[in-house]
C-alpha cells in the first residue's frame, strides 16, 4: 500500500500520485512517500517516479539488511530497524525501514508491521506542521519512535532476566536450560541490531551530511544517546545470561554430586552386611555356626551387622557426609 502525503501553502493533503515538480530542490512542496508491504508494481515507483540508484533499491526490496547509512547523489539511503518483541515467542521480530530523504522528500518502505510509522503516520493526518517542518525532521520523528518503543521491550528482557536468576536456585527445571537459550539468542539479536544502528544515527548526530541541519544534529544526537544505552544494557544481559547458564550448569552438576554421593554411601552401607551374608550362605562349615537347634549365633550375625552399619553412620556423619 502506498500513501503520499504533500505539504504545500501550510496544509497537509493526501494524494494519490507524485508529482514529479516536488522532488525538485528548489520546490516548496514537501513529501512523503511511505510504502507499508509493497508489491512489485507499487515499488516501481523508486525508479520510475525517483530514479534511486539501482543497488539502492535492491537493498530496499530485500527482506533483512543490517543498519547501514549511505550516501547518494542528491538523498541519503538509510536502513534501520524496529523491534517487536514476543516473550510467548521467545523472539525479538526485527522490522527494518528503508528510509530513502531528498531536500524536499522522503520515502520509507516496510513491511507494513511497524508500529513507529503508522504512529508517525496517523500524526501527519491530524497535524499540518508534522511534514511541514521538512523532510529530515519528519525521519527524525520515525527514529525517535522507533527507538522509543525499544525501552519496554529491553525493559522486559530484563524482568525476564530476574526471573530466570530466581528460577535458577529456587525452581531449576528440565526446560530451564531451552528458555536460557532462548533469551541468550535474543540478547544477541539485539546487540546484533543495537550496535550498527547506533553507530548510523551517530552520523547523522555528527552532520556527516548536509541534508541534516545543526538542529536536527542535535535532535539526532538525544536519540544516539539512547541508542548507546541500549547498546551498553545488551553488553550487560549477554554478560547476564552467560552468568545464569553458568550458574544453572554448576547448581545442576552440585545436585547430581549429591545423589552420587548418597548412592555411594548406601553402597558403602550395604557392603559389609552383604560380605557377612555372602559368607555364612555358603554350603560350608564356617566358625561360629553351631547346631540347628542353637539360634544364637544367627542373632550375634545380626547384631554385628547392624553394629557395624551404624558405626559406618556415625562415621559418615562425623565426616560431614551425611
Amino acid at each position: 500500500m502506498i500513501t503520499i502525503y504533500v505539504h504545500r501553502d501550510g496544509r497537509t493533503d493526501t494524494v494519490d500520485h507524485v508529482d514529479p515538480a516536488w522532488l525538485d530542490p528548489a520546490s516548496a512542496a514537501k513529501v512523503w512517500v511511505d510504502l507499508a508491504a509493497p508489491t512489485p508494481e507499487e515499488f516501481a515507483i523508486l525508479t520510475d517516479v525517483f530514479h534511486f540508484h539501482p543497488l539502492a533499491v535492491e537493498d530496499a526490496v530485500a527482506k533483512v539488511h543490517h543498519p547501514k547509512i549511505e550516501s547518494y547523489d542528491g538523498y541519503l539511503y538509510l536502513i534501520l530497524h524496529g523491534i517487536d518483541y514476543k516473550k510467548s515467542e521467545t523472539a525479538f521480530a526485527t522490522h527494518d525501514i528503508d528510509f530513502f530523504l531528498g531536500h524536499t522528500y522522503l520515502v520509507t518502505v516496510h513491511d507494513g508491521q511497524t508500529r513507529s510509522a503508522a504512529t508517525i503516520r496517523d500524526m501527519c493526518a491530524r497535524n499540518q506542521q508534522v511534514l511541514g517542518e521538512g523532510p529530515a525532521a519528519l525521519m527524525h520523528r520515525i527514529i525517535d519512535q522507533m527507538v522509543d518503543n525499544y525501552r519496554p521491550e529491553v525493559e522486559e528482557v530484563e524482568e525476564w532476566l530476574d526471573q530466570l536468576e530466581e528460577q535458577v536456585f529456587e525452581r531449576p527445571s528440565r526446560d530451564l536450560v531451552r528458555e536460557i537459550l532462548d533469551v541468550k539468542r535474543d540478547v544477541t539479536g539485539l546487540r546484533r541490531i543495537a550496535l550498527p544502528q547506533r553507530d548510523a544515527i551517530g552520523r547523522l548526530a555528527r552532520r556527516e551530511f548536509p541534508v541534516i541541519t545543526d538542529e536536527l544534529a542535535y535532535r539526532f544526537r538525544d536519540v544516539y544517546d539512547n541508542l548507546v544505552r541500549i547498546s551498553d544494557e545488551a553488553l550487560i544481559f549477554q554478560d547476564r545470561v552467560t552468568s545464569i547458564l553458568e550458574a544453572h550448569l554448576s547448581n545442576v552438576s552440585y545436585r547430581l554430586n549429591e545423589i552420587m554421593k548418597v548412592l555411594t554411601i548406601i553402597t558403602l552401607i550395604f557392603m559389609p552386611p552383604t560380605l557377612v551374608a555372602g559368607l555364612y550362605g555358603m554350603n560350608v562349615h564356617l566358625p561360629g555356626i553351631g547346631s540347628p537347634d542353637n539360634p544364637a549365633p544367627f542373632w550375634w550375625i545380626v547384631g554385628g551387622i547392624g553394629v557395624v552399619t551404624v558405626g559406618m553412620l556415625w562415621m559418615f556423619r562425623r565426616m560431614r557426609w551425611l
